[in-house]
């Protein structure tokens, strides 16, 4: 972020002053004064409350992602929100209703959305190389399992918390965001109704008890444990499409977001291989052919700025390409990739998730947080034609 035009980073906050300093030290471009608020949990109201600041960038637990993005927007900032924005129903629409009533934006700073592979997919999707797509699959399997007893890993172990305390699909942008933009969710297409099942825990409360034998401050987590390992959602969209999504954090399988969009002229899948398309049942794409496909399908914002995103990294570079778009269109007056709606209907699916699971995998509504405007809503803008000016200085 500090190496974006018009981009002053005025402020950095943590409760673990040490961590702010840190994060301070990281910044190697000029003209970022950041000054450090550590002062105590709510240090971050002092941060919102400033008149210098337009946009409040909320990485925290979970749990404040909501209450410190209806503080900010409130006190007339725009919100960039760490996944998922909100883990109740109450507070995704609490989002959605707080930035209709102040005019901020709320963009959910959902990554994933600008993996290469997702974007060049988007591009294909949007240009009908897939025809009409009817399908899609994606996840977070991801094995974070010894992270959630390590003290320095997660403060105050509060993913931990998040994993014993709620049984669902607790993770899901990932793998949902990207398919929703191909999609056009929220934009001619909506997220309609869902199901979710959920395994047994095999692996998270045996490494609770055992670690409290050398760690007691997790003692008091020591207990049932709700979340278990693996959870298969599946969703229906308004005209007919189906979603499925997985979440596992605690098994030792490889990485993996799926990523697969399935039409009636293609599909594409990611993982465990490189990216792939196909036109037909036979087989994949071989490497000619999906370089000419890439050639061909990858989407300006790629051409402009993917190779320097690679060098600045971040994930492999996506993260600087949503830094970059974000501030782009906020200096443009555009509209956002991700906008707040997209936050509550991506969002919403974590606490939904938990209730299908609890009542025997039964179909749940999922809210229309657009009030019907998801009908003739535009798509979001793929062209680059508006905006796509704002520099990046890597050097002084």
């Amino acid at each position: 972020m500090g190496y974006l035009q018009g981009v002053a980073i005025q402020a950095i906050c943590d409760v673990r002053p040490e961590k702010a300093a840190a994060a301070k030290g990281r910044i190697k471009s000029p003209g970022h004064g950041a000054t450090l608020y550590t002062d105590g949990p709510e240090s971050w109201k002092a941060v919102c409350d400033r008149d210098d600041i337009d946009l409040i960038y909320i990485a925290t637990p979970w749990k404040l992602h909501a209450p410190i993005a209806r503080y900010a927007m409130e006190h007339g900032k725009h919100v960039a929100v760490e996944i998922p924005a909100a883990t109740t129903v109450a507070d995704c629409w609490s989002l959605v209703e707080t930035s209709e009533k102040t005019k901020k934006h709320c963009v959910m700073l959902e990554n994933c959305c600008y993996g290469f592979f997702e974007l060049l997919t988007l591009n294909m999707a949007r240009q009908g190389f897939f025809g009409e797509l009817i399908h899609g699959e994606g996840a977070y399997i991801h094995d974070i399992l010894d992270s959630l007893v390590e003290p320095e890993k997660r403060f105050g172990y509060w993913r931990l918390e998040e994993n014993t305390h709620r049984n669902g699909n607790l993770y899901p942008t990932h793998g949902l965001g990207p398919i929703c933009q191909a999609m056009g969710i929220n934009r001619g297409d909506r997220l309609a109704y869902m199901t979710s099942m959920a395994s047994d825990d095999f692996m998270l409360a045996e490494l609770v008890e055992k670690s409290a034998g050398t760690n007691p401050s997790l003692r008091e987590h020591i207990g049932p444990m709700v979340r278990g390992n693996m959870n298969t959602s599946t969703i229906r969209t308004a005209k007919g499409r189906t979603i499925m999504l997985q979440h596992d954090v605690s098994s030792p399988r490889p990485y993996s977001r799926i990523h697969l969009l399935s039409g009636t002229a293609g599909t594409a899948r990611q993982y465990p291989l490189p990216g792939r398309i196909a036109t037909g049942h036979e087989d994949w794409l071989n490497d000619d052919e999906f370089a000419t496909l890439e050639e061909r399908y990858t989407p300006p914002i790629v051409k402009r700025i993917g190779e320097l995103a690679k060098k600045v990294g971040g994930h492999g570079g996506k993260d600087f390409l949503m830094d970059w778009r974000l501030i782009d269109c906020l200096r443009n007056g555009l509209p956002m990739d991700m906008d707040v709606y997209d936050a509550a209907a991506w969002s919403v699916i974590g606490p939904l998730s938990e209730w299908s699971a609890a009542n025997r995998s039964a179909s749940i509504d999922i809210p229309d947080f657009t009030n019907g405007a998801w009908e003739n809503n535009a798509p979001i803008d793929l062209t680059l034609e508006k905006g796509g000016n704002t520099d990046v200085v890597l050097s002084s």
